[in-house]
């Protein structure tokens, strides 16, 4: 009893250890195929009269958009043998296209059970025309790829990454052939089975990329930030997810249009990219303030208002430009906006000073300036300091200057 108890402790292990590794086979393969297929649909399968002593060039079927890789067969046929079983079905067994070439055991794999007695040789070109040539000249010199040495089978895998044969937009390869019987004519059955990696069969290449990063960046929206790349790029990642490249090519100009305008606007608003235009824009204003450019700094000032990103020293700026363009009513406006948000900016404070002072409002100014005198408007520049500045500036720029003196003379 106690051996039959043994034995049948064993058969559990053994039975759980085989589910285990069942599981664990299932869930490779499962993860594996998320990034892409073998597209058994467009594989092509031919059969091909080789006449003795002559060469034939054969095209694949249509390679589908994304296609990375390639895995083809070629085996030479007796007169009424046949292939015992199909590429396709061989390559059900493989994940991904890397586990048919780990090894010489994944060539063996590959191949055909049966080959006649007969080779031939042949090459694979990526144009019909260098095909045509091969066939006229046997020349192999515009081949990607040249099998010279005579086989009655073969099996390879080509990839975009490592192959000249696969390029990123190519669609049809073809092979050509060439009878090494002098006598009789040859059945080759050729075999060739593309993988479709999934987010490439999309459409969306690097150079389809390109095309709409580029039209972003010339976007009104594009053109207010310093750098626009997140921006694009957001943009560019929600088209990619909406559309496939070719669905997305045959949307009207308008229906374009507005798809930019959309997702622009959602990406716009995005916390990340949001923050960097603003803090771009602050950036360009504080530049153009600097360069005395106070009607090109206002725009851009309104912009971070409109879109309801302005701080207090948002509106001081904008305050402050309107100040220097003599438009002392909007400087009232903005600068009394800059309060409600923080009313102890002093930098407002002290733009409304100004605003009250040129505009003829002395009173008004002077309790502003004799309250916060004694401080400092930012933490290494002094209230009195400041306003000496700017005072210098208004003056360059034509502002009435009559109670300047005044108030200076209130500091003392």
């Amino acid at each position: 009893m106690k051996s039959v108890a043994i034995k049948a402790s064993s058969q559990n292990t053994t039975f759980r250890k085989n589910i285990l590794l069942l599981f664990i086979a299932i869930s490779c393969n499962a993860f594996a195929q998320k990034d892409g297929y073998w597209d058994k649909e467009r594989a092509t399968t031919k059969e091909i009269m080789v006449p003795a002593r002559d060469r034939i060039s054969i095209p694949t079927e249509d390679l589908p958009v994304g296609t990375t890789e390639i895995v083809y067969r070629i085996t030479l046929l007796d007169k009424n043998q046949e292939m015992a079983n199909s590429l396709v079905s061989l390559l059900k067994a493989i994940p991904d296209p890397t586990g048919v070439s780990q090894g010489s055991a994944g060539a063996v794999f590959l191949m055909s059970k049966i080959s006649g007695d007969d080779e031939c040789t042949y090459s694979i070109f990526t144009s019909n025309e260098n095909a045509k040539k091969y066939v006229t000249d046997g020349k192999i010199d515009k081949a990607c790829y040249s099998q010279a040495e005579p086989v009655s089978k073969d099996a390879k895998r080509l990839s975009v990454n490592k192959s000249s044969c696969l390029k990123e937009n190519i669609s049809t390869i073809w092979f050509g052939f060439e009878s090494k019987n002098w006598l009789l004519s040859q059945k080759v059955v050729l075999e060739v089975v593309p993988w479709v990696d999934t987010k490439l069969n999309r459409g969306w290449n690097q150079d389809n990329k390109n095309e709409i990063i580029s039209l972003c960046k010339t976007s009104t929206m594009a053109q207010k930030m310093a750098n626009s790349d997140d921006f694009c790029v957001c943009i560019l990642n929600k088209i990619m997810k909406q559309y496939r490249y070719d669905e997305f090519q045959k949307l009207l100009a308008v229906e374009k249009t507005k798809v930019y305008k959309d997702f622009g606007n959602s990406c716009y608003k995005d916390a990340d990219i949001s923050k960097n235009v603003f803090n771009d824009l602050r950036t360009q204003v504080a530049s153009l303030i600097k360069a005395q450019k106070y009607n090109e700094a206002i725009p851009k000032l309104n912009t971070i208002v409109n879109e309801g990103k302005a701080t207090a020293l948002d509106y001081s700026s904008l305050g402050y430009c309107y100040i220097l363009t003599k438009q002392y009513a909007k400087a009232l406006k903005a600068l009394q906006e800059g309060e409600k948000l923080d009313d102890t900016e002093l930098l407002v404070k002290l733009n409304l000073a100004h605003t009250y002072l040129v505009s003829d409002d002395y009173s008004a100014a002077k309790a502003i300036y004799k309250k916060y005198q004694n401080q400092n408007v930012t933490d290494s520049l002094s209230w009195i300091a400041k306003t000496k500045l700017d005072f210098q500036v208004f003056e360059k720029a034509g502002l009435p200057s009559k109670d300047f003196e005044k108030i200076l003379k209130l500091f003392n």
